[in-house]
């Protein structure tokens, strides 16, 4: 899952990315107010996390253009402005939750894994794959209650597989929400990522459409 986070405050960006980094996310920072919207008008993210008071453009702005727009991924305010009619602004011009500063990391990462499930209509933590449930919260699969042991990288590719199902999903897609910018990779990177996963979850878990890309228990590859 990517996720953008719009921050000019370093120190707290650096704790964010961090946490999201650890909750299975892939965090990529924006200080500058010009530069987030840029990006969160022509990327694509899982969520935003969408501080109010950037320099250059200001985050209410950032969030009434990009829905504008029809951007619809879903964002999280994060600021330090607290009054009441202030978040009622914020959700009227498209927001999916508020956060005032400060806060508790943890709380953050709950309400974006919410904002995300949601997003992808899905009410619970747990989200049902046949026999599989895939758990957000503890970032754990089980088949029949019992875990099944994945890497940090394919459990990325399951969750992110899991909210887009029904949906083919493109090489491409996947490599933009699974590897960070910065990060060095094989051409073929996806293609093992997913033979491992199929090994430990089945070959029909996820399905090739060739020359489209994936398809979580789709039909026929």
């Amino acid at each position: 899952m990517r996720v953008l986070v719009a921050e000019d405050d370093d120190r707290l960006a650096r704790t964010l990315n961090a946490a999201l980094e650890a909750a299975g996310f892939v965090a990529e920072v924006e200080s500058d107010g010009e530069n987030a919207w840029f990006r969160g008008d022509t990327e694509i993210f899982d969520a935003v996390i969408l501080d109010l008071g950037l320099p250059t453009i200001d985050g209410l702005t950032i969030l009434k253009r990009w829905r504008k727009n029809m951007r619809t991924a879903p964002v999280l305010i994060l600021t330090a402005r607290g009054n009441w009619d202030e978040r009622v602004e914020g959700i009227e011009a498209g927001a999916d939750d508020y956060v005032a500063k400060p806060f508790r990391i943890e709380e953050v990462i709950a309400r974006v894994r919410a904002i995300i499930r949601r997003a992808s209509g899905f009410a619970s933590s747990r989200v049902e794959l046949g026999d599989l449930v895939l758990d957000t919260r503890s970032m754990q699969v089980t088949r029949d209650g019992v875990p099944v042991g994945l890497t940090p990288q394919e459990y990325r590719l399951v969750a992110y597989m899991a909210h887009q199902r029904g949906r083919v999903v493109s090489q491409l897609e996947i490599t933009e929400h699974l590897y960070a910018q910065d990060f060095e990779r094989e051409s073929n990177s996806v293609e093992v990522l997913v033979g491992r996963v199929r090994k430990k979850l089945g070959n029909d878990f996820i399905k090739t459409r060739r020359g489209f890309g994936y398809l979580l228990g789709g039909e026929g590859a």
